[in-house]
C-alpha cells in the first residue's frame, strides 16, 4: 500500500507533501473530509504494533478532555482515533510495509529516503 494520510487544512502536512515530493501513485486521504475507517486504523496498527504510536497527544480535544491524566490503554487509543479524525497524528505515510508517523526532520528525511532512494 502506498498511502498518505493527511489534513488538507494542516499547512505542516501540506509543507511536508511538497518537501516529500509524494508520487501520484499514492494514494492521499484528507482525513477531514474523508475521515478513517476501524479498518484503516488496524491496517496501520499491523505496521506498528502499538494504536499509542499513531495518536495525537497535541490535539486541542486531548487537552479539552484532560485525557493528560487519565490512564489510556491501547483500546482507548484505538477509539479516540476512529471517534474522532484529529486524534491520528499526521500526517501518516504508509510506503509498502515502511509507516513513517507526524511531522519530525527525523521522520520526513526516513520517509523521503524510503520513497525516493537516497536523495
Amino acid at each position: 500500500m502506498k498511502k498518505v494520510y493527511y489534513l488538507s487544512t494542516c499547512d505542516t502536512c501540506n509543507r511536508i507533501m511538497d518537501e516529500i515530493k509524494i508520487p501520484q501513485s499514492f494514494i492521499t486521504q484528507d482525513l477531514k473530509t474523508q475521515g478513517i475507517t476501524e479498518d484503516e486504523v488496524e491496517e496501520l496498527f499491523n505496521l506498528t504494533d502499538s494504536y499509542e504510536a499513531l495518536f495525537n497527544k497535541r490535539a486541542r480535544l486531548y487537552k479539552d478532555r484532560k485525557l493528560k491524566d487519565k490512564k489510556l490503554l491501547e483500546e482507548d487509543y484505538l477509539n479516540l482515533i476512529i471517534e474522532h479524525y484529529t486524534f491520528l497524528k499526521r500526517p501518516v505515510i504508509v510506503n509498502n510495509d515502511e509507516i513513517f508517523i507526524g511531522n519530525s526532520k527525523k521522520t520526513v528525511e526516513a520517509a523521503k529516503k524510503s520513497i525516493h532512494g537516497d536523495v
